[in-house]
């Protein structure tokens, strides 16, 4: 009598950067209810119950990210989706914003994005599929005071994933942009009056939920979206409307 054969692995192999609260809690949580094998990280090491496995990266580093990488894979197989969301925030006016403030916001939400994207499009050029996602803002297209290095750096992503669009074409790799606006987090609650005034604005008379923004990288990482690279997709109750 010979042993079962072990099981074949279901669902694909995503990972979720910034996993650990709001937008990217949401959208690791979002994968796995659609049954998907899900790798979260965060600095932290938290994330949603039923994600596949937990690493504690931070993104800024690539020889982290390059590890966290070799890691899922080796458990997982090649990556099928990526969603690069791990972002900060370090406010404050352009005149008085300290070295410091500009290069940490870019680190992470920029470079990250980056060393994360290109450790994991070794394994899906070689599978010959997969989507990559960058989490972007409206923030670059409207201009918001006070965060020059963050609207430059989700400026950045949309360059990022246009060029890395047309490199990968050829191998079925798809990569897009989604741009939240007023998102309900932690994050956008540090705002105070400058969010309450942002919200009077949006022509859906609300902030967007973490779902909302999850519904959206869902499709792109959908068969649905196989045709659709290049693009920005905001989700923003209409608050930036003809980015």
């Amino acid at each position: 009598m010979t042993p079962d054969a072990p099981a074949t692995p279901t669902g694909r192999h995503v990972i979720v950067t910034g996993a650990s609260r709001g937008i990217g809690a949401a959208v690791a949580a979002h994968f796995v209810a659609l049954g998907d094998r899900v790798v979260a990280w965060s600095r932290g090491g938290s994330a949603p119950e039923g994600c596949a496995r937990t690493l504690s990266v931070d993104v800024a580093d690539a020889d982290q990210v390059n590890e966290a990488v070799r890691t899922a894979t080796a458990e997982l197989g090649p990556v099928d989706v990526l969603v690069a969301n791990a972002g900060i925030t370090r406010d404050g006016l352009a005149m008085r914003m300290s070295d410091e403030q500009w290069r940490d916001v870019l680190a992470t939400d920029l470079d990250g994005a980056f060393y994360c994207a290109r450790a994991a499009l070794a394994s899906m050029v070689r599978a010959r599929r997969g989507s990559l996602i960058f989490i972007g803002s409206v923030s670059p297209f409207m201009g918001v005071p006070g965060q020059a290095n963050y609207a430059a750096a989700k400026a950045g992503l949309v360059g990022l994933a246009r060029s890395l669009a047309k490199e990968v074409a050829s191998r079925s790799i798809t990569v897009n942009v989604v741009a939240p606006g007023l998102i309900d987090t932690d994050m956008t609650a540090a705002l105070g009056q400058a969010g309450a005034d942002l919200s009077a604005l949006i022509p859906l008379g609300r902030a967007g939920s973490p779902a909302d923004v999850a519904g959206a990288v869902g499709f792109l990482a959908s068969n649905q979206a196989r045709y659709i690279t290049g693009a920005v997709l905001s989700v923003d109750g209409g608050l930036a409307m003809g980015l």
